[in-house]
């Protein structure tokens, strides 16, 4: 683990931000260089599939030009949910390193651990609670911002 990704994540996550995003950045690492890096992009593509990872994911494959992306690393700044958790282990990832732990849809330990789970035929290593606090942070920042606006919205 290099906190070096991770700072890079969280900077493409403030980049995210720019665009009224929830601020989730993720980067894919291959031997020691970055190959992908993508934050949501939920609101801009109307689509619930864009959240960071996904993008990263489908970058770093056609960056390779395979699926199957062994060797590589992913750092995202928030706990993967269902879905990136599994889209992680369908594409073979090494590891998994995240930031902030979600406690509404984390799917690498707190709610569930996908990773873990026998049953699937890749099990890629998983650490959270890099930088915790600054991806943590940049979360709540944004839905404090967030709340303060609807206020001024409703009492307009």
């Amino acid at each position: 683990m290099d906190e070096k990704y991770m700072r890079r994540a969280i900077e493409v996550a403030k980049q995210g931000e720019e665009y009224d995003e929830v601020p989730i950045g993720c980067v894919v690492v291959k031997d020691g260089e970055i190959i992908a890096e993508a934050h949501n992009r939920k609101e801009e593509n109307k689509s619930a599939l864009c959240h960071a990872e996904m993008l990263a994911l489908a970058e770093a494959a056609g960056k390779i030009g395979d699926w199957r992306l062994y060797g590589c690393d992913v750092y995202v700044t928030l706990e993967p949910c269902a879905m990136c958790a599994g889209a992680m282990i369908n594409s073979r990832v090494d590891n998994v390193f995240f930031g902030a732990y979600d406690q509404k849809a984390g799917c690498c330990g707190t709610l569930y651990n996908l990773p873990v789970d026998e049953r699937f035929n890749h099990r890629p290593n998983v650490e959270g609670g890099i930088l915790e606090e600054e991806c943590a942070g940049l979360l709540s920042e944004f839905f404090r911002i967030k709340r303060e606006q609807k206020k001024k919205t409703n009492v307009e």
